[in-house]
């Protein structure tokens, strides 16, 4: 029997993520079925579970490989730029999968204590490259002083979830950029 490499196992992994995530994001959490997994994959129940343990875990893997990516651009260019990264892809079928996981998380977050323990690490980790992000920004003398930190990431992490629902709910991308440049002016030193 042949052997599979470590790349072979990751490149599986996230065909497996992508796969899923369009399918929780059309079908909701409990509408994603194991059955309907195995269709929106091409693999057999043992196949996924194979590398997630169950459906909440593979669920709460889409969504943690979401936060990542979201981190390590905010980490970068800050939240705006996700906002924009978002708006750019907005028509984009990933896109649609990725803002059905996001709703997705916040119902969860809303009804499932367990999960909501399981997911604060990860919107701890968002929230502090926001931060992280703004006292950079403050200290080359680019951000607003008169406004503290803390009230300047709220106002963006508020941008960010209107932005999301927005396009979340099929309303139209239109030309939402004066709208983030606007967000952005707002926390800049004039």
């Amino acid at each position: 029997m042949p052997r599979v490499s470590q790349d072979q196992l990751d490149a599986r992994r996230q065909e497996i993520l992508g796969a899923a995530r369009a399918c929780f994001a059309r079908h909701g959490y409990e509408g994603a079925t194991v059955r309907r997994l195995e269709e929106a994959t091409g693999l057999s129940r043992g196949a996924i579970f194979h590398h997630f343990r169950d459906k909440d875990s593979l669920f709460l893997a889409v969504a943690e490989d979401d936060a990542a990516v979201m981190v390590s651009t905010v980490a970068r260019n800050g939240l705006v730029q996700v906002m924009r990264d978002l708006l750019a892809r907005a028509v984009s079928p990933d896109t649609t999968g990725w803002l059905g996981s996001q709703l997705e998380v916040s119902r969860r977050l809303r009804t499932d204590p367990a999960f909501a323990r399981r997911w604060a690490e990860r919107s701890a980790a968002i929230a502090e490259a926001t931060r992280d992000r703004l006292v950079r920004q403050r200290e080359a003398g680019v951000l607003r002083e008169d406004i503290d930190i803390d009230v300047l990431a709220q106002f963006l992490e508020l941008a960010y979830d209107g932005l999301v629902l927005h396009l979340a709910m099929g309303r139209p991308a239109g030309d939402l950029g004066p709208v983030l440049d606007l967000v952005e002016e707002a926390v800049r030193r004039r």
